[in-house]
């Protein structure tokens, strides 16, 4: 199998190196807008370097990594969907919803796959708390409560192409709201801050943020984010039931201390960061995606999935700056779509 790698960033290297290893994966054509970071990294895995995007297509490739800057995401995703190829896209689909809906609509009018990078489904901590609520262990679910804080602000010059911390940040605690209880959101209230750096205001994003979401079923759910959490990168779901309760994300590096006389000590080795947090994570999303494209296994999050954590924090969007509830149903992109 021949994959091409479109973007060397951070995630992107990461990806590669991983593919580059898998035994189902015979070489790599790997891209980037930076024709030179792209073969500094070919010329450390031994795989071949693309001056642009247009070869990866013309040289043949059996599916399609997508690593770039959001703002390319839906174009490529159309582009392969056009060439009959599978393709795995770090998320979102794209920034807006009028974008996401084209990809998914080129995606679903071609046949093709379209596999989403929400690695935390991978995460053997998501896992478990999904198979505590399904299994019934923890009896009538009535309260959610996630989080992701990050230890240190992203560049500036991120922040005006980010997305926001809805939609950059909080997407992936809206994926795992789903994906572990197995229930839809069906209204946000949402509030943020930024009274933090001042480049936060000067890109007209927040620093904190924080949603009130209730469930199809009652549950109650709060979402919450920062992108200053000093102690260390903190990220957990704790879900309570009538039997019982479990938490994702508690362990000897979880970056919080107790007061309590008798509590356990603060970590010694705070996680730093996502990719640190969930290395584990990201290598298995991209073996599942290889699984997927030989027939080994069904998608394990394709484009509605990813359209519906994207539409939740759209709303938590209009919330925090019309001050007001919205109903997901305002939302368009619903399932079918609207």
């Amino acid at each position: 199998m021949r994959i091409g790698v479109i973007g060397t960033g951070r995630i992107g290297t990461i990806h590669a190196r991983t593919l580059s290893r898998h035994r189902e994966v015979g070489s790599l054509i790997l891209t980037d807008v930076d024709p030179a970071r792209a073969q500094e990294l070919a010329n450390r895995l031994g795989e071949t370097a693309a001056p642009s995007t247009e070869e990866i297509f013309k040289w043949g490739v059996d599916a399609v990594v997508i690593t770039t800057a959001t703002s390319a995401h839906a174009e490529l995703i159309g582009r392969a969907a056009r060439s009959g190829l599978p393709v795995f896209c770090e998320k979102p689909i794209a920034l807006d919803l009028p974008g996401s809906l084209q990809a998914i609509a080129e995606v679903e009018t071609a046949g093709t796959i379209l596999q989403m990078g929400f690695q935390r489904r991978f995460d053997a901590g998501y896992t478990g708390a999904r198979e505590a609520v399904r299994s019934g262990r923890l009896g009538r679910l009535h309260t959610v409560r996630a989080m992701t804080s990050d230890q240190t602000p992203p560049p500036a010059a991120w922040l005006p192409i980010s997305g926001g911390l809805y939609r950059d940040t909080l997407i992936h605690d809206f994926d795992m709201l789903r994906w572990v209880t197995g229930r839809e959101v069906v209204d946000v209230y949402a509030a943020g801050s930024d009274a933090g750096p001042a480049m936060f205001r000067e890109a007209g994003d927040i620093d904190t943020a924080a949603a009130v979401l209730t469930l199809d079923d009652g549950t109650l759910a709060t979402a919450t984010a920062s992108r200053l959490n000093g102690a260390g990168y903190d990220v957990r779901m704790e879900l309570a039931g009538e039997l019982d309760q479990v938490v994702v994300g508690l362990d000897d590096r979880t970056p919080i201390a107790s007061t309590e006389p008798s509590g356990p000590p603060a970590a010694t080795k705070p996680w730093t960061g996502f990719l640190e947090r969930f290395g584990p994570a990201y290598e298995a999303e991209l073996t599942a995606f290889v699984e997927v494209v030989v027939g080994q296994r069904t998608n394990p999050c394709d484009g509605r999935e990813a359209l519906q954590a994207l539409r939740i924090a759209e709303a938590c969007d209009v919330s925090r700056r019309e001050r007001r509830p919205v109903r997901l149903a305002e939302i368009a992109g619903g399932l079918p779509f609207s």
